[in-house]
């Protein structure tokens, strides 16, 4: 029987999806989705899904981020990271980006504003947040990465040389994901139509990360994470550490 495991990552008003048979690597799928729904409700029907969003959003923030957030950074231990604060939960919910900021500075110590580069993924958060919030069930499948940490780990713990826009970059985190164990076939794939490159590798770093998850060998940050509100959980998942994971997923 197929075990199948998703990536997923947000692209252009869509998610960029990486899907995979853990009992058979070389069957494989990449498309864009137009929802998170449209994955899980897939032909593939993914036991396991890692998603590079935000689950969890505290009513009230302290220390300018989530504690998933702050574990995040201080694993990278670099002074400029894209894992940026996320706001409490009123303001993901805001009509506007004025009346956003005016929310998080009310809920949060010291108080701070969203970047521009975080409400302009939070109709995303949003998907996921309401998809949690009414189906419970669900989350034992989705799982909050984030890329950056995803490639970090599969490094040894170091910096990468290049960014992801680059060639360099992307040459880069394929050689990561192929020693990582993902088919060399999905690793050298063209994305999707309507996929940036950069998007689908992204993906294929969430995936690792959700084989991680289905195998009990992820690692939560923080180790001792909490809850929302709503029960669901604050924390990033990352891959087990180091080069040469194996060849299997």
């Amino acid at each position: 029987m197929a075990r199948w495991i998703a990536g997923l990552d947000g692209c252009r008003g869509a998610w960029a999806g990486v899907l995979i048979d853990r009992d058979d690597p070389e069957r494989w799928r990449a498309a864009r989705f137009a929802t998170v729904r449209d994955v899980l409700d897939a032909a593939e029907a993914p036991d396991i899904v890692g998603i590079d969003v935000p689950i969890g959003l505290p009513a009230r923030i302290r220390d300018k981020g989530r504690s998933a957030d702050n574990a995040a950074r201080a694993l990278l231990g670099a002074k400029r990271t894209s894992v940026f604060p996320v706001p409490p939960r009123a303001a993901v919910y805001a009509p506007d980006y004025e009346t956003a900021k005016a929310l998080s500075r009310q809920n949060a110590e010291p108080p701070f504003a969203p970047s521009l580069q975080c409400w302009n993924i939070v109709r995303y958060i949003r998907e996921v947040d309401e998809l949690l919030r009414a189906e419970p069930t669900l989350r034992t499948r989705v799982h909050e990465v984030h890329p950056e940490v995803a490639f970090f780990r599969l490094n040894g713990d170091r910096p990468l040389k290049a960014g992801k826009r680059e060639a360099a970059g992307r040459a880069e985190r394929r050689l990561l994901l192929a020693v990582a164990g993902l088919p060399p076939a999905l690793v050298a794939s063209v994305p999707p139509r309507g996929v940036a490159a950069d998007d689908h590798l992204d993906a294929m770093a969430a995936l690792l990360v959700a084989r991680d998850i289905a195998e009990g060998r992820a690692v939560p940050l923080p180790p001792d994470h909490e809850y929302d509100a709503e029960g669901l959980p604050v924390v990033i998942w990352a891959p087990a550490k180091g080069l040469g994971q194996g060849p299997d997923c």
